[in-house]
């Protein structure tokens, strides 16, 4: 019976070590040949950080990166405010006439292809006979990342204990007060858990930036993608180094501030 665990165990700790390298041993090559000397992707020529002072020399490259960050930051802010108030009426308003239409409509994107999205979007823009840039980026972004936003917030307020509102209300608070002081705070790690994940969402999107986007208003993935279908350069690893960095930063700021949340939530809850 121990040698049969122990096979098992074994299996198991080799189906997890594939798994592992199938999905990061690719960009782990990435991060390694973007300290690549040599301007031939495939052949190593040593280590330098000759393409990160090309990346930061870049003028267009660096005006695309400072797009995307504009971009990711004003559209996180605004999937932030909208999906939390989404998320309120949802888990506070249980009984309001429309709710499993509002319900449907905010979890769309969440299943629909960005194709869609991104074409009905531009088909909207196109109709309104707006201008596409920065905005229309910004707010095609706003529409994809509000749901994910949602639903983090929302997962957080079903763990709350309504009690605790009800108990400041009781010592004197109005509805608004006790929101304030009691139910605000221990919401705020799940909102910064949200604004981290629409920020990394935007700055990662390539296919609905593709049909907002215009003149003078290339993101930083659309600017990568043009310069891949002409042949990959060193340059682009290390750009794509400086991307994943950035991403693995939020993602693991993002799950302190989950943790935070739950530990927070487990400490206010009655005994």
């Amino acid at each position: 019976m121990a040698a049969r665990q122990n096979h098992f165990s074994a299996f198991n700790l080799a189906s997890i070590a594939l798994g592992l390298a199938f999905l990061y041993l690719p960009i782990a090559i990435l991060v390694i040949y973007s300290f690549n000397a040599s301007r031939l992707v495939t052949v190593w020529g040593g280590w330098s950080l000759r393409w990160y002072t090309e990346f930061f020399n870049d003028e267009a490259m660096l005006s695309a990166a400072w797009m995307s960050l504009r971009v990711a930051f004003c559209s996180a802010t605004a999937a932030t405010l909208l999906g939390t108030l989404a998320a309120l009426g949802l888990a506070r308003g249980e009984r309001f006439k429309g709710r499993t239409l509002f319900s449907g409509m905010l979890y769309a994107p969440l299943v629909m292809p960005e194709v869609i999205t991104g074409l009905s979007l531009l088909l909207l823009f196109v109709a309104i006979d707006a201008g596409r840039g920065f905005w229309t980026v910004t707010i095609a972004h706003t529409t994809l990342t509000m749901c994910f936003v949602a639903v983090v917030v929302q997962s957080r307020l079903s763990t709350l204990d309504r009690s605790l509102e009800e108990a400041a209300m009781d010592l004197g608070c109005s509805p608004v007060q006790a929101f304030i002081a009691v139910t605000l705070p221990l919401m705020l790690p799940s909102i910064a858990a949200g604004w981290m994940l629409a920020f990394t969402l935007s700055l990662d999107d390539l296919v609905i930036a593709s049909f907002t986007t215009g003149p003078g208003s290339a993101t930083l993935p659309i600017r990568i993608y043009s310069e891949v279908r002409l042949g990959v350069k060193p340059e682009i690893n290390a750009i794509c180094t400086l991307i994943v960095a950035a991403v693995a930063v939020v993602i693991v700021a993002a799950s302190l501030a989950s943790k935070l949340s739950n530990e927070q939530g487990k400490s206010a809850a009655p005994l």
